[in-house]
């Protein structure tokens, strides 16, 4: 019995980017199309199949520790986009201010979709979900150099908003106006989940 299933749930990719890997800051520069490897993309800031452990995994490892990639990816919803412009006061945000590699419009409270997710498209093209990308103060300071007085807002205004992180399951190419279908793991919610969190 397959493990994944495919769900009726599908967006369609509207933006690509890519953080240079000589880059200093957190901005992305837009792109038609990315060639997804089992590293992430070549060339890019987040790319590799290891990483360097950071804050994020502070409970788990020290900084600096070598650990599994899980970060090739920033994925964000359109959708969610417009919640957070709406709550800073700005008309709209450029994913290249918060260093996105995707977005998709069309999956509804898609930064809190299951763990292990996957997106398919129609290549084949696959990518697992890691679990929500968590705000931080960087993506305030990109918003602020073009929005000035409003970059501070980005952190409270994105909570439970800012997409998710994910790796490369399977290669192939990703396109602007490519459709994604999301698979999740079938498997009820964890009952003690609550528990756990105190």
């Amino acid at each position: 019995m397959p493990a994944l299933k495919p769900t009726k749930f599908s967006a369609t990719i509207t933006w690509l980017g890519n953080v240079p890997l000589t880059s200093d800051d957190l901005r992305a520069v837009p792109v038609q199309s990315l060639n997804a490897t089992f590293a992430g993309v070549d060339g890019q800031r987040h790319g590799g199949q290891t990483r360097a452990a950071c804050t994020r995994t502070s409970a788990q490892y020290a900084p600096g520790t070598e650990i599994r990639n899980v970060r090739q990816f920033t994925i964000l919803s359109a959708e969610e986009l417009d919640q957070i412009a709406a709550k800073m006061g700005v008309d709209a945000l450029d994913p290249a201010w918060l260093g996105a590699s995707m977005v998709i419009r069309g999956i509804p409270d898609f930064t809190h979709v299951p763990p292990s997710s996957r997106l398919q498209n129609q290549h084949g093209t696959s990518l697992t979900i890691d679990m929500e990308n968590r705000p931080c103060i960087y993506p305030g300071k990109e918003i602020e150099k073009d929005r000035p007085g409003h970059g501070k807002a980005f952190r409270s205004a994105a909570v439970g908003l800012r997409g998710v992180t994910a790796w490369v399951e399977r290669k192939g190419p990703l396109h602007i106006g490519n459709t994604v279908v999301l698979h999740i793991p079938d498997q009820p919610v964890w009952p003690h989940l609550n528990a756990a969190r105190t």
